[in-house]
């Protein structure tokens, strides 16, 4: 791929809010076209970052314009990819991505103070990105965007089937710290928390959940149409669904998952259509939700319970401590007391400070 002469990659400080508006309201017409995604209120929220010219990033100019641009945000010691667009109507836009992908990475790299990247951008089909994570050693996990349509057939209500002992209710502000107790161990050891590290502890399953509920980056939180499982006779929640509003008529869920001792219950299935039974009362016309791959059970609910798949999508990993040839990962080896060099690279390697 060969970049245009005319491109320029600049710092996305340097730019207003005013200038990327017309980028930022196409790449919103293309989130609804391809997801059914009003993009609207996520770009307002970036408008207000990008006015405070905190966030770090870069911009593509072809012959003065604005044309692509990329960023990301930091949560302690991770970085996450949270946007990467390129306008179709430039020359090779593929090839001004990948640049904007390198810019970015080259400076994640560079930065003492990161120890992972993570993205997943779900405009981009699978394969697209890889090629430019690659030289830094990516992990890519394949990943599904699947769609329910609300028709006659899912608008009849499915039974729901309660086993003894469990109660389901809708979503209340009181099971918040139960649920993020929940989200930690139902995915232990689990490939999303692979994807996503919030998953490992509960300090990054609270954050997971506080931004599902209270910011709108994916979507406004719809309490009517989330629910929790919880065994009779105690606290314990044992299954969630989290969904929210993405569109006037879609809805998204953020969260599905069942303890892994109430696993084999049919628990999940009664979460699925628990939600499916508010569809047509909440004038949805479309449910949505991501899964990865690689967990067949999920993915084998979905299609059972009339889910398609509109897009997919990969999902990417880097753990720079753990490539050997990051410097990070030079220096710890360094510090071992357990290994040593070869005598003559000890001569030839100059003493760092």
């Amino acid at each position: 791929m060969t970049i245009p002469q005319q491109i320029e990659i600049l710092d996305i400080r340097h730019f207003s809010a005013r200038q990327l508006r017309p980028l930022l309201e196409q790449e919103a017409t293309v989130w609804q076209q391809r997801l059914r995604w009003d993009y609207r209120s996520s770009t307002e929220l970036l408008i207000q970052y990008l006015d405070s010219h905190l966030l770090p990033g870069f911009v593509a100019l072809l012959r003065g314009r604005v044309c692509g641009y990329c960023f990301c945000v930091f949560e302690g010691q991770k970085a996450v990819i949270g946007d990467l667009y390129t306008s179709p109507d430039v020359p090779a836009p593929l090839a001004i991505t990948h640049t904007l992908a390198r810019h970015l990475l080259e400076m994640l790299e560079a930065a003492p103070n990161v120890d992972r990247i993570e993205a997943q951008l779900l405009l981009f089909d699978p394969g697209v990105l890889p090629p430019a994570f690659a030289s830094i050693g990516s992990t890519t996990f394949p990943r599904l965007f699947l769609e329910l349509v609300v028709d006659s057939a899912t608008a009849k209500h499915p039974v729901l089937s309660i086993p003894p002992g469990i109660v389901l209710s809708k979503w209340r502000a009181s099971a918040y710290n139960r649920t993020a107790e929940l989200i930690l161990s139902a995915y232990a050891g689990h490939v999303d928390s692979q994807i996503n590290d919030q998953y490992k502890t509960l300090e990054g399953s609270l954050r997971f959940l506080h931004n599902i509920v209270r910011f709108p980056g994916c979507g406004t939180f719809d309490p009517e149409a989330s629910w929790i499982l919880e065994e009779q006779g105690s606290e314990t929640i044992v299954g969630v669904l989290l969904c929210s509003r993405v569109a006037p008529d879609t809805a998204h869920i953020t969260q599905l998952c069942v303890a892994p001792a109430f696993r084999g219950r049919g628990l999940g299935k009664l979460l699925l259509n628990a939600c499916i039974c508010e569809l047509p009362a909440q004038r949805y016309d479309a449910l949505t939700l991501t899964v990865s791959e690689a967990n067949a059970s999920a993915v084998r609910l979905y299609f059972n319970s009339g889910f398609h798949i509109r897009q997919r999508f990969d999902a990417m990993v880097i753990e720079k401590a753990a490539r050997p040839n990051s410097l990070r990962a030079r220096l710890a080896l360094l510090n071992d007391p357990d290994f040593a060099l070869p005598a003559s690279s000890r001569r030839a390697t100059p003493a760092r400070s």
